[in-house]
């Protein structure tokens, strides 16, 4: 399997579903099934019962993961792909369309 280019904390923007345009900020990233979660992006309607956390439960909204094919890391602004590179000895990620480090 390849390495994982997107990150927890990523500014992302969707590239294709029906929140195509959107951008946000990645919640969590599962390696095992290739899905992201976006604050903000494909959001459900779940139905939940009273719990601890919820005490009424009720009907909510929630994000729901999305495809990481689907979104793209965003560098400045604008969407750009991310690549791999070794500086001063270490594996660092870099935008493609400036080759800017980006951590």
């Amino acid at each position: 399997m390849s390495t994982f280019k997107i990150k927890k904390g990523d500014t992302v923007k969707v590239i294709a579903g029906k929140d195509k345009d959107k951008e946000g900020k990645v919640i969590s990233v599962d390696r095992k099934n290739n899905k992201v979660l976006v604050e903000g992006v494909n959001m459900v309607t779940k139905h939940e019962k009273p719990s601890a956390a919820n005490q009424n439960g009720g009907i909510v909204q929630k994000e729901a993961p999305i495809d990481a094919s689907n979104v793209m890391y965003v560098h400045k602004g604008k969407a750009t792909r991310i690549g791999f590179k070794i500086e001063k000895g270490k594996k660092v990620r870099y935008a493609k369309s400036t080759g800017d480090i980006v951590d």
